[in-house]
């Protein structure tokens, strides 16, 4: 009988630490794929190529921490550990870059105040400084065995390549916890959008991940300097914490602007479906719909529709008989809608009456005085209506019954009778339940 030993964390890491930073890498790279159209579309918005340029710098570090990535570099450099400083870099310019990106973004794109620009300048000039410094020792240290996942626990000791490792990680720990407080205090301002403030809180989780990374490699190599060895805390726990946090952070800068986007795409469809059966009604009064369209958008779809609706509804409200929509609306009242409901239900009715009369003659071109502006402008609230089918077949039996009862006055015996919509009142805006 064979014997299944189960992994520790630490064991399961270093088992799959070699593929392990192609997770990351393919979620960031995945993000930057849905949101490459919107860069290339809205190309002169500039938050939105920062963010293109953030995922990007996000994926390049994940891709090059890789060990079969960190191995083929330095054999195409010729020089041993060549890689450590290259992903160094990579890191402390995407810290500088969530720094700039979160200072632009908080004061929005058009802020061109002096403190503004002289904080993004000042943190060009620090991030900048750190990576030349990072290159000069890097120059300066003796680093011939090639460390392919230990490399800051290695040379811990090591002169020059000490004092890179400690300010590659200094310039990281400062930049995740600058970051991390503008987050937070820009999570509490009031009046944000909700999709912004989720954004933040993901960014500002992801950025705690990277406190949480940094303490990690802090402590293994201060660890090192008093003779301790805690490398798997190095090797085994920042590589989950750096996997965390890039997903988080890359949820954070998307969840907003797609979040909108898909909200905006969202509201379009459901304006297309709320329109489907006042289309289809009026289709039945013109006999063909809306030439279809292979590439239409769902925007050009929706206007499509709307034209097309208020085309055929234009002619045919003329042919509306105003008796019978009072006697609707007197109906709908008697059953107990609200008042602003039953203009729209009435009104309603009148249509489908109208639609029901089928075609009428030359000479019954409809050409008498009624307003149709409103009409025209509420064809929202009147598609919703017409889902209430049996809301609308109730109300059109009762002003039937009544018709047959008193055929010379219909509308007065009726409850609640009222005469026509006056001339440019709303009712659609306030008549979300039909």
């Amino acid at each position: 009988m064979r014997t299944v030993v189960a992994l520790t964390p630490v064991e399961f890491v270093n088992q799959f630490y070699p593929n392990f930073w192609w997770i990351p890498a393919g979620v960031l790279a995945a993000a930057l794929a849905i949101k490459l159209p919107s860069i290339i579309r809205l190309w002169k918005d500039p938050m939105l190529r920062a963010v293109g340029g953030l995922l990007l710098l996000a994926c390049a570090v994940f891709v090059f921490v890789a060990p079969s990535t960190i191995a083929r570099v330095n054999r195409l450099t010729g020089v041993a550990n060549f890689s450590g400083p290259w992903v160094y870099s990579l890191l402390t310019a995407f810290c500088a870059f969530c720094l700039l990106l979160i200072i632009s973004w908080r004061n929005g794109p058009s802020d061109r105040s002096d403190r503004t620009r002289r904080a993004m300048r000042g943190v060009v000039a620090v991030y900048s400084g750190v990576i030349v410094a990072m290159w000069v020792l890097f120059a300066l240290a003796d680093v011939p065995v090639e460390r392919l996942r230990d490399l800051d626990t290695y040379y811990a000791n090591t002169p020059y390549m000490r004092e890179l490792i400690v300010l590659y990680l200094l310039a990281h720990t400062a930049a995740a916890l600058v970051t991390n407080g503008l987050i937070w205090n820009w999570v509490r301002t009031d009046g944000l959008d909700s999709l912004l403030r989720w954004g933040l809180k993901f960014l500002g989780v992801g950025y705690a991940a990277q406190l949480l990374f940094d303490a990690a490699k802090i402590s293994a190599v201060v660890a090192r300097w008093s003779g301790r060895d805690v490398d798997w805390l190095s090797t085994a726990v920042a590589p989950p914490l750096a996997c965390l946090s890039a997903v988080l952070i890359a949820i954070g800068f998307i969840l907003p602007h797609a979040g909108q986007y898909l909200h905006g795409r969202w509201h379009v469809r459901l304006a297309h479906h709320e329109l489907r059966p006042l289309y289809l009604l009026m289709k039945t009064v013109n006999g063909r719909g809306v030439p279809f369209l292979l590439r239409a958008t769902p925007e050009l779809r929706l206007v499509r529709r709307e034209t097309f609706i208020r085309d055929v509804l234009l002619p045919l409200a003329r042919h509306i008989d105003d008796d019978r929509r009072e006697r609707f609306h007197a109906a709908a009242l008697a059953l107990g809608h609200p008042p602003e409901v039953a203009k729209v239900l009435a009104a309603t009715a009148a249509i489908q009456d109208a639609a029901d009369a089928g075609p009428r003659t030359r000479e019954d071109d409809g050409t008498g005085a009624h307003d149709t502006t409103e009409l025209l402008r509420e064809i929202g609230a009147l598609s919703r209506a017409l889902r209430r089918t049996e809301d609308l077949r109730a109300i059109r039996a009762l002003a039937r019954d009544h018709t047959e009862e008193a055929p010379h006055s219909p509308a007065d015996h009726l409850p609640g009778a009222t005469r026509p919509i006056p001339d440019g009142s709303r009712t659609g805006s306030r008549a979300h339940g039909a």
